[in-house]
């Protein structure tokens, strides 16, 4: 067994830097330190915590204009969440995650570099790269996947791709940040070579190749120590990987002046924070010497001069510039992932004469995950709606058959009219003690959130939001809203609900899905009421004078489930085939909870069935971020899973279902087949702590390891046509720290063009180390015309052979390298000897 300290790609090259060699460089960086030079202690300080929620402070005289940082990965936000000031709006990170494909990552980050630069942003608040290590984490659907290999390869190609457009990339959330509950005060416990081979793992690449001009620091601890004062800052970000950009925290993140001695750059937000007037006097007292500061402004610098915000400085002009509407459809297709199909798809559209639609995500699709990754999107394209523009010949009927809201929602904006405009949307007024009107300003929607931004929230003493609502049909209406503290609706006038609805803990879930109340009136088609809530906001601090969310709006009335699902399968019963989209909501997964269990909500399943023993021609389409189960699998024709497919979800679908492109997903998280079998499943701290007992065995290492099989593993997937894996070749020998190239042959025996992702797992049966049955180290993503075959290369580092025991050490001999479609699926091997 060998030792050696070599890193991922490039191997002991020029980016393979330590410490010492990085702050030599920025010791001769003259322009740098020149400025660094002009600035006094004070202005030091400032600059290394944030101005407000989203931007750096300027300062004129070195020519330092402020940046901006914004959410989120998938798509760009922008200074305010308003929706008015509206963004592309891609597919989930799941969804780009299960193309397997770098190239389409690449121009993914590009699209958002675009977005970025369109509307001012310095920098995105992106990949998000934690691991799936339970499928109960509520933010799964903006992380890859359990495995730390592929989502390396595909954070350095999404980081490759924002900055070779100009815009800064933000790896997130450093590091074991992989569930919700407790996530500010949570101590994650781990051993370092679980760390190494998994957690860090999965950022090494995305630092040591794509060089991020950013990354940030998690909430929580990690062994005992606060992320933002954690010695991995260091060791191995910095002094081993080389990472010469600005690690900011996540917002709030800093909480005490400790953090300032660490390898922590930026406190975000602003202006408050634990430094400030306390880290001069630390300097001051000699506590800290001036130098650590110096090293952190140095960094913000590095950043300001790369994103053109330095005088002396321009932005990159953009490298890859990107149809972003057209890469959300292209990529949300190449992410569905086929994993039934007994005979059914793709369907002929000239043939169907009547198709029924059932399931309320076809028609409010989740095309984003709840959180602080959400953007306003000029548009969504449901599954109901991109199939009738596909179907134009065809009657495309609809049923709810089964509700899976949970909460107020916003009005529609058709039945709103504004009360001093008299135009569409509602007035949002702050007023102060005495209810003088400090800000005022005219929306589109009912559902707001105040996160930065001119809103005087830390100022006012209530926040009043009006509208006059026309509703399109008699009958009971549940009106209410949904915020973080106390709140009042008046109906025309009159009181009609007083609720104290609690502060959640959670900042993050108390802005994005906050506590709802509601009561039933009775109301007339075409009759308007005014509606008028009344928020208070007295009694907030901290991050909350900066922060706020309201909605306005309502929930279903009581109803027969039974009678829905009766209904939606004698639709299917009419019709030639049937298309059931089932899925989540916005409290099953959002930033800030975990879920609390694997079973869709409400009565899906019940649906399916129903839907399925009604016509046998059912497909189901899978509208949710994260695995879910699927009890029906075995009853229906066809299964895909669109996860949060982005604004032209319906149009990618669409696309799928008709065969006008092929389902490009394979699994990049294993699908149970029940909650019990799966082998770590809990995210929820014990006093104050969650033990990764289970070491280096996540994902589908830990279900190779036990015996029970899931419902889909990972890597799975199928296309429209059948390609077949025939042939291996690569060097039988290797050294330690070389890259192999292992070469598969690929045939396509079917009529049409297809793709197919080739995996290549190691195995060590007689390791006398502890390892997985088998652990990914390579994959392609090959494209291959109908009747022909093709060559696709697979470059396999030796360094994920390798193991951490104090530093990467190789043990000699004989690995098994096994080539396949799935984890599970591995018809090829090949032999290779790592020796010196």
């Amino acid at each position: 067994m060998t030792s050696h300290p070599d890193r991922l790609s490039p191997e002991n090259g020029p980016n393979a830097r330590n410490t010492a060699s990085a702050e030599d460089d920025r010791l001769t960086d003259v322009p740098l330190l020149d400025k660094l030079a002009a600035l006094t202690l004070e202005e030091k300080v400032r600059l290394v915590t944030g101005r407000d929620m989203w931007t750096t402070w300027p300062i004129e005289k070195i020519g330092l204009r402020r940046m901006l940082f914004s959410d989120g990965p998938s798509g760009v936000r922008g200074e305010v969440w308003d929706e008015r000031d509206q963004s592309l709006n891609l597919p989930s990170a799941t969804a780009l995650a299960s193309s397997w494909d770098p190239d389409l990552a690449r121009r993914y980050g590009a699209a958002a570099a675009v977005e970025a630069r369109r509307k001012g942003v310095d920098a995105v608040l992106g990949p998000t790269i934690n691991l799936h290590r339970s499928p109960l984490g509520g933010r799964h659907f903006e992380c890859y996947s359990e495995d730390p290999v592929l989502t390396t390869e595909l954070a350095a190609a999404y980081v490759t791709g924002v900055q070779d457009n100009g815009v800064g990339a933000t790896p997130k959330h450093y590091v074991a940040n992989d569930f919700e509950t407790d996530r500010f005060t949570v101590d994650v416990r781990a051993d370092e070579r679980t760390l190494r081979e998994l957690y860090l793992l999965a950022f090494e690449r995305a630092v040591t190749e794509a060089r991020p001009w950013m990354l940030m620091s998690a909430y929580n601890a990690v062994n005992g120590t606060a992320a933002t004062e954690n010695p991995l800052l260091r060791t191995p970000l910095k002094d081993e990987w080389g990472f010469d950009g600005v690690v900011v925290s996540d917002w709030t993140a800093v909480r005490t002046l400790e953090s300032a001695k660490a390898e922590q750059d930026l406190a975000m937000p602003g202006p408050c924070g634990p430094w400030g007037a306390a880290l001069v006097e630390a300097v001051r007292r000699g506590e800290m010497e001036e130098k650590v500061v110096d090293r952190k402004v140095l960094r913000i610098l590095r950043l300001a001069r790369r994103v053109g915000a330095l005088d002396d400085a321009a932005p990159a002009e953009p490298a890859w510039v990107e149809d972003g509407i057209a890469l959300a459809r292209y990529a949300a297709a190449e992410g569905t992932v086929l994993l039934e199909n007994r005979g059914e798809l793709p369907w002929d559209g000239g043939t169907l004469r009547k198709v029924a639609v059932i399931g309320e995500n076809a028609v409010a699709a989740r095309t984003q995950g709840g959180g602080s990754a959400t953007v306003m999107p000029e548009y969504t394209v449901s599954p109901l709606e991109g199939l009738r523009a596909a179907l134009p010949c065809s009657e495309v009927t609809y049923s709810a058959g089964a509700l899976t809201r949970d909460g107020v929602v916003e009005l529609p904006l058709a039945q709103l009219t504004n009360p001093v405009t008299d135009g569409p949307g509602l007035r949002a007024r702050f007023l102060d003690e005495d209810g003088r009107e400090l800000f005022t300003e005219d929306r589109l929607c009912g559902h707001l959130v105040y996160l930065g931004g001119k809103a005087p929230i830390g100022e006012s003493a209530t926040f009043e939001l009006s509208t006059r609502y026309t509703p399109a049909d008699s009958g009971p209406v549940r009106l209410g809203f949904a915020l973080a503290g106390a709140g009042r609706l008046y109906v025309d006038g009159q009181l009609f609900i007083e609720a104290e609805l609690g502060k959640d803990g959670d900042w993050g879930a108390g802005l994005i899905s906050a506590p709802s109340t509601s009561a039933e009136i009775e109301l007339a088609a075409g009759t308007p009421v005014d509606l008028r809530l009344v928020y208070d906001l007295t009694g907030r601090t901290g991050l909350a004078t900066q922060a706020m969310s309201v909605r306005l709006g309502s929930e279903p009335v009581a109803f027969d489930e039974d009678a829905l699902i009766a209904e939606a399968a004698r639709a299917a019963a009419e019709a030639d085939v049937a298309l059931v989209v089932v899925g989540t909501n916005a409290r099953v997964e959002s930033e800030g909870r975990d879920r609390t269990s694997l079973s869709l909500p409400g009565r899906q399943d019940d649906l399916v069935r129903a839907v399925a023993a009604a016509n046998p021609r059912t497909v189901v389409v899978v509208n949710a971020g994260a695995p879910v189960l699927l009890p029906w699998r075995d009853r229906v024709a066809a299964l895909l899973v669109g996860w949060f497919g982005g604004q032209e979800f319906g149009n990618a679908l669409a696309d799928v279902l008709l065969g006008t492109v092929e389902p490009g997903g394979r699994l990049t998280t294993t699908w149970p087949a029940e909650e019990a079998d799966v082998p770590v499943l809990s995210c929820t701290p014990r006093d104050g702590v969650v033990e990764y007992r289970e070491g280096i065995h996540i994902g589908f290492r830990a279900w190779l390891g036990g015996t029970t099989a899931p419902a889909y593993w990972f890597g799975s997937g199928l296309g429209y046509t059948t390609i077949e894996l025939t042939d291996v070749s690569a060097p039988v020998t290797a050294a330690p720290g070389d890259v192999v190239t292992v070469r598969v042959r690929v045939a396509n025996r079917g009529e049409r063009a297809g793709k197919q992702v080739v995996q290549v797992y190691a195995e060590r049966p007689d390791s006398a180390v502890e390892r997985p049955v088998r652990w990914l180290v390579g994959s392609a993503p090959v494209r291959v015309p109908a009747g022909q075959t093709t060559e696709v290369e697979v470059t396999v580092p030796t360094r994920y052979l390798a193991h951490w025991a104090g530093g990467w050490s190789y043990e000699t001999g004989e690995y098994l390298l096994r080539v396949g479609t799935s984890v599970a699926d591995l018809p090829l091997e090949t032999a290779l000897d790592v020796s010196e």
